[in-house]
């Protein structure tokens, strides 16, 4: 008798824990980080790789943008075509020939997320015209606080910030510059942005998002 019921205590036991996990598997609040208001993406360049983490929360429209031109492919094989020592490093519209590729519509300006321009974050480029960004961004080399909105500028709107590839940055920004045509501050060693994709995404196209739960139910003897 006192074997029948320890049985059904432990039956009973494994149940509520395998009820447990389910309820974590399918609470909509137990998301992976890339779900949750974050995606990175992983700036290929022939100096290395640069990881950016992307906050879709203070700035949905601008990661939109910008993961839309990273899904298309349309970042692979442009180039870093403006450094500034000590300032930027801009890219993400030009060919490897400094030829303007195509863009989608301009966007909205979301400089008054209350993001700052700080050193390492990534910003969209723009015209004078404050909602004029496209595909063109830079990344911020120091605390480029005249960047930042404020009352009496617009300002630029960040939307992420390297969180691995800092020192490739730093290597890009003290590259060597020249003059090419109308452009300035442009390396002389062509720096090439190889490729540009999510980093959740395997080469099949599958999310590698380690989202999925595994449940084991146990036999008892």
């Amino acid at each position: 008798m006192n074997r029948i019921i320890e049985k059904r205590r432990t039956i009973l036991w494994h149940a509520t824990t395998m009820l447990l996990f389910m309820g974590i598997c399918l609470n909509p609040f137990a998301v992976s980080r890339a779900e949750s208001g974050t995606v990175n993406v992983i700036l290929e360049t022939n100096m290395g790789n640069i990881t950016l983490s992307l906050f879709q929360d203070e700035a949905p429209v601008t990661v939109t943008n910008f993961l839309r031109y990273v899904d298309e492919g349309f970042y692979d094989s442009t180039i870093f075509h403006r450094v500034v020592a000590g300032f930027v490093i801009q890219g993400g519209g030009m060919d490897v020939q400094m030829n303007s590729k195509p863009t989608h519509a301009p966007i909205v300006n979301e400089a008054s997320n209350g993001l700052f321009n700080d050193a390492y974050t990534i910003a969209m480029a723009r015209t004078t015209d404050p909602d004029s960004a496209t595909s063109q961004f830079f990344i911020n080399l120091v605390d480029n606080n005249a960047l930042n909105h404020s009352d009496t500028s617009d300002g630029y709107a960040v939307f992420g910030e390297v969180i691995e590839g800092k020192d490739v940055v730093d290597a890009i920004g003290a590259v060597s510059t020249t003059t090419s045509g109308v452009y300035s501050n442009v390396p002389v060693n062509t720096i090439t942005i190889q490729k540009a994709v999510r980093s959740d995404v395997k080469e099949d196209g599958s999310n590698s998002g380690g989202g999925g739960c595994f449940i084991s139910v146990l036999a008892v003897e």
